[in-house]
């Protein structure tokens, strides 16, 4: 009986890690989709075409070190302050695609960034921001990334965006939804990224 336990237990726990390498996978496939890239290198194509050099250079260097962190070695883990890195990477390119209709705050407190935490968290979050929030705005949109200490020695993430809102039905259904155990692809469009980052953080917290 103990030997069935132990085969269980491990069977499970190779489950787990399989699962959690998916969900991991998954979230790299998504923040290395073709249109993110293709959009991307149009970007530095009408730039280059423009004699604007000092901005191609620069939004080269920005998309580099986007997918430097996004790949990360292989490591599950990385700092906040990388974290936050990758999260302002992705604004900064996305800023000179969107230069009239997006702005970017980022206010975390220097002594919150050297803690660890689960890569690829954060920007799947803004992402979500930008295209459901501030591109149907169309003009004046804020992404905030807030970061505070709660009692406990836990900290706090917030991703907030000023844009078109959503009705209290929509965000109930999603709620109801990341709350059920139904799989990630059931929130809809645009929600992917949000169910993604909730199924990586139940595989490694439970």
């Amino acid at each position: 009986i103990m030997v069935g336990k132990i085969k269980e237990l491990l069977a499970a726990k190779i489950e787990e890690h399989e699962n959690l390498k998916k969900a991991e996978l998954r979230a790299l496939q998504a923040q290395i989709n073709p249109h993110f890239l293709y959009n991307t290198l149009d970007t530095i194509i009408w730039m280059a075409e423009a004699r604007r050099m000092d901005q191609v250079v620069e939004l080269v260097r920005v998309l580099s070190r986007f997918f430097r962190i996004t790949l990360s070695k292989g490591k599950d883990w990385i700092t906040m302050r990388d974290e936050i890195e990758h999260v302002e990477s992705y604004l900064a390119i996305q800023k000179m695609r969107y230069r009239d209709i997006l702005d970017y705050r980022i206010d975390i407190p220097a002594d919150m960034r050297d803690g660890q935490m689960l890569k690829l968290t954060l920007q799947p979050l803004v992402e979500n921001a930008l295209y459901h929030g501030i591109k149907n705005k169309r003009s004046g949109g804020t992404i905030t990334v807030r970061g505070s200490r709660l009692p406990g020695d836990l900290l706090q993430i917030q991703v907030e965006d000023n844009g078109a809102g959503i009705t209290p039905e929509r965000l109930d259904e999603i709620r109801a939804l990341l709350a059920s155990d139904t799989g990630d692809t059931v929130v809809g469009e645009g929600g992917y990224g949000i169910s993604n980052v909730k199924q990586r953080i139940k595989l490694y917290y439970g």
